[in-house]
């Protein structure tokens, strides 16, 4: 195929990055959360595409969104005899330690969709309570009582033998959507294992739909989807795994960064990505970090994820007064519609991209590259009415929320890195999404670093990592045992096996076939603990050097105790699309276009297109770097270099 697409789709907007020709051109528009696909069919046109043979890669809010808002489908939930409050029961973990009277969660399936039946296994794989006619009866009756769109089967030890759920999975309707634990989540633990299966089934008919509808409406493109960890899959069984497409969107934007953090020197990154409604932080030491402890809305979702933490602070985060007169940022968002005051479509409440656009370091002619232009009269008129409750001109309120909504991302950013022992002054703080260069600045002074990097593209960075990502998958299975009773090659048979199940769903989705690598791990820990430690397969001898260093590494002791194999884990992934990330620059240094009033500057700050630019370029703040798809506000005290790539690269003076 001639031509590739990436396309992100986020709260406000949604990016489109087209490799064709061995250019890269981009595109953005205000996204459709009432129906995505429109949107997307949009910027298709908008980019000449529609009867082109295409392949797309699209990070999805779909299943984000439904968790969210708790719009999934409705759903019952199948497990044993004496099980059925599984879910609302939890691990009784407070999240507020001090709140001993914690008001009860809404759950994706209400009590009564609960059901209880046989096919209970004993931890050694032995049956203790055989499914009967009575429970499939019992099934078909609830179906037909119910009119379930989805069905959820988790069964104690389904890890062991999927005899059982398959069996009552046989006993639903064919055209049911059903989701089974031993093929959603082949681990210990039954809650997570069943909040994954019951969050899969909750959003999977969601996916399916909008992937259908989508795809009918691409006509000849072959149509990927961005799973949370950072591999895509085809459309056509993504919605079979709904539950791993959560973090679909920004989980392309951390693969970015991994890969033009290399090519720019700097493997050690925190990035974070603010979009229009949230932002999204990570910390990136070569490759993005998988966690199969994330959260969303609440619930543990136990599948591979990318390590992230959000917030909702983005460019069109709200700005507010609490009842005691406190101003706060988000986490509600003005969204793609009507959007900040600024766009001239209908808002009404003040919000950070106004404020950005008051305190002068957003062009209003300069927008998405001219598309669209900005209203800073409609902006100070919104950020007048909170300056007036706060007994402040409208200056100040407008620095006063860029300084609230900042803490709120550099407070995030320390509870990835100095929350877990990490120094953020060793790292480079890599912005990137629509808004995030105008913070760049602020947060990395913030944080004591010394040094910022604006990819090329970061205005749409999760849309260009749609393309930089390959077809891959991750796949486990328990297998508990002492360490010690195990010989090698079993655990490589058991391995091997993996690895061929995923090497055979990945057939014909990647551009070579031929090439794929394969990485093995396993989940160990001391005998005893409830929780394990994941380490690269090496040998028997290996991983016990590892988990012994890796142990000492996170807790600062390690044990004289034996080690317990948990888990068996690999990861398999294919060939990306070859793009090639480059800015086309100048051949001249670039000079100011044109100059513009900023606050707390005595002087014009220069304003410098970012593809005027030239390789190796500097320019000290202040100025504006102004692009399509983005601005950079480079603060007084900092200067930028242009490098081979067309990177910012900024150092603090």
């Amino acid at each position: 195929m001639a031509a590739f697409l990436g396309v992100d789709t986020g709260g406000t907007f949604t990016d489109f990055v087209l490799w064709k020709d061995g250019e890269v051109r981009l595109h953005k528009l205000l996204s459709t959360p009432d129906a995505p696909e429109r949107a997307i069919l949009q910027g298709m046109r908008d980019l000449g595409l529609e009867d082109e043979d295409l392949y797309v890669v699209h990070g999805s809010t779909v299943a984000t969104n439904a968790v969210l808002e708790g719009k999934g489908v409705k759903t019952l939930f199948v497990t044993n005899r004496g099980f059925a409050d599984m879910l609302s029961i939890g691990r009784q973990n407070r999240r507020h330690l001090h709140d001993f009277q914690p008001a009860p969660e809404t759950l994706p399936v209400p009590p009564e969709l609960c059901l209880e039946s046989g096919g209970r296994l004993s931890a050694g794989g032995e049956y203790l309570d055989q499914i009967t006619d009575a429970d499939l009866e019992m099934l078909r009756v609830a179906v037909g009582k119910h009119q379930p769109q989805a069905v959820a089967i988790n069964l104690l030890f389904s890890w062991l033998d999927d005899g059982a759920e398959r069996k009552l999975a046989g006993a639903l309707p064919d055209e049911m959507f059903v989701s089974l634990s031993s093929r959603v989540l082949p681990e210990i633990r039954e809650y997570e294992r069943g909040m994954a299966t019951c969050l899969n089934a909750w959003v999977g008919p969601l996916v399916q739909g909008y992937l259908r509808r989508l795809q009918q409406g691409l006509k000849k493109a072959k149509l990927s989807v961005m799973q949370s960890s950072g591999d895509t899959v085809a459309a056509d069984s993504a919605g079979e795994q709904a539950v791993r497409m959560l973090l679909s969107g920004p989980a392309g934007g951390l693969v970015a960064a991994s890969r033009l953090g290399k090519l720019a020197g700097r493997e050690k990154l925190l990035s974070f990505d603010m979009g229009g409604t949230s932002t999204d932080v990570a910390l990136i030491d070569g490759d993005p970090q998988l966690t199969t402890e994330g959260r969303i809305g609440g619930w543990p979702v136990a599948v591979p994820m990318v390590d992230m933490h959000t917030i909702g602070a983005g460019g069109g985060s709200i700005a507010w007064l609490d009842e005691g007169g406190m101003l706060r940022v988000g986490p509600e968002s003005a969204g793609a519609d009507p959007g900040p005051v600024c766009y001239g479509r209908g808002g009404s409440r003040p919000t950070v991209t106004d404020a950005n656009l008051l305190l002068g370091r957003l062009l209003p002619s300069a927008f998405l590259g001219g598309q669209m232009s900005l209203n800073v009269e409609a902006a100070r008129e919104a950020m007048s009415s909170l300056a007036e409750a706060m007994h402040s001109s409208v200056m100040d309120a407008a620095e006063a929320v860029i300084r609230v909504a900042n803490e709120h991302m550099a407070r995030a950013l320390r509870t990835i890195s100095v929350q877990r022992g990490v120094d953020p002054a060793a790292f480079t703080l890599a912005s990137f999404g629509g808004a995030g260069g105008l913070h760049v600045c602020a947060l990395a002074e913030s944080l004591g670093m010394q040094e910022a990097l604006v990819p090329v593209h970061g205005g749409v960075l999760s849309a260009l990592g749609m393309l930089l990502a390959a077809p891959g998958r991750q796949l486990s299975h328990t297998w508990l045992a002492l360490l010690d009773t195990l010989q090698a090659q079993e655990i490589e048979d058991a391995l091997e096996q993996l690895a061929a199940d995923a090497l055979l769903s990945l057939q014909g989705e990647a551009l070579q076939p031929e090439q794929y690598h394969v990485q093995a791990s396993v989940d160990l820990r001391y005998a005893g603990q409830s929780y394990s430690l994941n380490v690269p397969w090496t040998s028997l001898a290996g991983v016990r050097q590892t988990f012994h260093c890796r142990h000492e590494e996170r807790y600062g002791h390690r044990l004289d105790l034996p080690l317990e194999l948990v888990n068996l884990r690999v990861s398999v992934r294919g060939k990306a699309v070859p793009v090639k990330p480059r800015l086309p620059l100048g051949r001249e240094p670039g000079a100011a276009f044109e100059y513009c009033m900023a606050s707390g500057e005595s002087q014009p700050v220069p304003c410098f297109a970012r593809d005027d630019l030239v390789v190796g370029q500097q320019i000290e703040g202040p100025a504006l770097i102004v692009e399509q798809v983005a601005t950079t506000w480079l603060a007084p005290g900092w200067l930028l270099r242009v490098d081979e790539l067309g990177n910012l690269l900024l150092r603090r003076l």
